[in-house]
């Protein structure tokens, strides 16, 4: 079994910067996606970032609107993946999750993910 873990969300302001951490534990897999979505009220879990190890590949996938302003990155030490968010606007206002998928996957952006963690409410106020 795998648990995620996320943290780091708070209550900003337009312009600030958040680092979001995503910490599993349980099984680990070689291969893998992480992913992270944001929710927002009334509406679909959307993709934001994802990285993607297989073997001694990595890739880093992430979603137009985030696109530098975002950065996933990974402490394999500390088994946990983090989102820098950078330039925070209103819109990036959202419950974030992390999810995990236990192979590499070019189909990484849809909310398909086998473990999910419970969420971190981001707010940016304007």
């Amino acid at each position: 079994q795998v648990q995620l873990v996320e943290s780091g969300g708070g209550y900003v302001q337009t312009g600030d910067s958040l680092r979001l951490s995503c910490e599993r534990s349980g099984r680990t897999f070689s291969s893998y996606t992480i992913g992270w979505f944001r929710q927002a009220p009334g509406k679909e879990r959307d993709f934001v970032a994802a990285i993607r190890a297989d073997g001694g590949i990595t890739n880093y996938d992430y979603a137009d609107s985030v696109k530098g302003r975002f950065t996933i990155s990974r402490d394999n030490a500390k088994n946990t993946v983090f989102l820098q968010m950078n330039s925070l606007k209103p819109e990036d206002t959202a419950v974030y999750y992390c999810g995990l998928r236990p192979y590499s996957t070019s189909t990484y952006a849809r909310p398909v993910y086998n473990y999910w963690g419970q969420g971190t409410q981001v707010t940016v106020s304007s």
